[in-house]
């Protein structure tokens, strides 16, 4: 599960970017990078730093860097092996770079007709591409318009996927986009920020907006303006930001397996100190509405998978009610017969993984209607698109 920080600033912003990535670590990641482009200075190069180590080498890579504006991505790899040439930020032609999360699943195709045009690859990524096609559209444009290069060339990438793109001669501007992928636009004071998770940013920025499906961004450090799919600019509903965690903390932990590990007594504890009694009452939710559900199907991925095997036996034992657990990678593709009486949980750490909330999505799509979210994040994609929740 890869993270996205963006920043646009009338100051320094690498602090900025290595703290949101630091903050994104308890997801997860195999290499790091950030890039970064001085206002002061139309002609001066992206700078650019990629590891495969953890943030914290990152930032001494980067530690004589400044810039104004800028990206930053922790990667899981999907495409090609996790290694600094494959790490993002992707650059291409010196002019555009790019962060990205999710898959493009018609990359290939792309990669293809790119080299056909004249576009050398330096990594194995799907990501690279993206980059490719917007320095083709941008360079092809009398204008030079970073925004509307970035418009045409989504609707060519097919899959879910969030990015950021920066552009050398645009030293101004932050453009964001998502389409299916969760990304947040983070409001402070002659600073805006970008990120996959809001925890990125928590303490940093003092309001944010969630991008809706097909909203392209566009961030400045003066302000920032939301496009909808149609081109049209658009308002969306600003929210408070989200307290800082001290779950994305490492502590005193040598890495977060380790932290997850010792620290389930007390996250059990925590989760069940507040509550009297197990019923639908306790997810908000109508009783009576309960009473017709005739089963249950589980939707996760991972950790969260082998979690929901175990409540499949406890389910069907103590409640005496038929019980589902499918991988959710797997079950966002099948076409399964929809049961109108079941209920739909969803399983996430950060309710935000990619497979299990396109496996939600495709549920709802068959016709499910009962949704409930078990995850950690209250402001997360997934709490926020089902009917009901558990927050852990």
């Amino acid at each position: 599960m890869c993270g996205i920080v963006g920043a646009a600033s009338r100051n320094n912003i690498v602090d900025v970017l290595i703290e949101g990535l630091r903050r994104l670590e308890y997801r997860g990641y195999d290499s790091c990078g950030f890039a970064v482009i001085n206002g002061d200075d139309a002609k001066h190069p992206i700078e650019r730093a990629r590891t495969t180590a953890r943030v914290s080498e990152l930032a001494e890579q980067g530690k004589d860097f400044c810039g104004t504006l800028g990206i930053a991505h922790t990667r899981w790899a999907t495409h090609g092996k996790p290694d600094t040439q494959n790490a993002h930020p992707h650059i291409s032609g010196g002019l555009i770079a790019v962060v990205h999360n999710g898959i493009i699943e018609n990359y290939e195709s792309l990669r293809t007709e790119l080299k056909t045009a004249g576009y050398e690859f330096s990594s194995e990524t799907d990501t690279e591409v993206i980059a490719h096609l917007i320095h083709q559209s941008y360079s092809a444009s009398k204008q030079a318009d970073l925004v509307a290069s970035v418009r045409s060339v989504l609707p060519r990438l097919h899959g879910a996927y969030a990015i950021g793109v920066i552009a050398q001669d645009r030293p101004d501007i932050l453009v964001g986009a998502r389409v299916g992928s969760p990304l947040v636009v983070a409001l402070g004071s002659d600073e805006n920020f970008l990120a996959s998770d809001a925890l990125a940013l928590a303490g940093r920025a003092h309001s944010m907006m969630y991008l809706e499906e097909g909203d392209v961004a566009v961030l400045r450090a003066s302000g920032v303006e939301i496009f909808d799919q149609s081109g049209q600019i658009v308002q969306r509903e600003h929210k408070a930001m989200p307290a800082q965690a001290d779950s994305v903390d490492l502590g005193p932990y040598q890495h977060y397996m380790q932290k997850e590990i010792f620290e389930q007594p007390r996250a059990i504890g925590d989760t069940l100190a507040n509550i009297a009694s197990f019923g639908p009452e306790l997810f908000n939710a109508d009783p009576e509405e309960w009473k017709k559900f005739d089963q249950i199907l589980i939707l996760a991925c991972g950790t969260s998978y082998y979690s929901a095997c175990v409540a499949k036996y406890w389910l069907e034992d103590i409640a005496g009610i038929p019980t589902q657990v499918e991988i959710a990678s797997e079950y966002r593709y099948r076409t399964t017969v929809p049961n109108p009486n079941a209920l739909v949980v969803v399983v996430s750490q950060s309710g935000e993984t990619a497979d299990t909330l396109a496996a939600l999505r495709h549920a709802q799509a068959l016709g499910h209607q009962y949704t409930l979210a078990i995850c950690n994040v209250a402001s997360s994609a997934m709490v926020r698109e089902t009917k009901w929740n558990f927050l852990t």
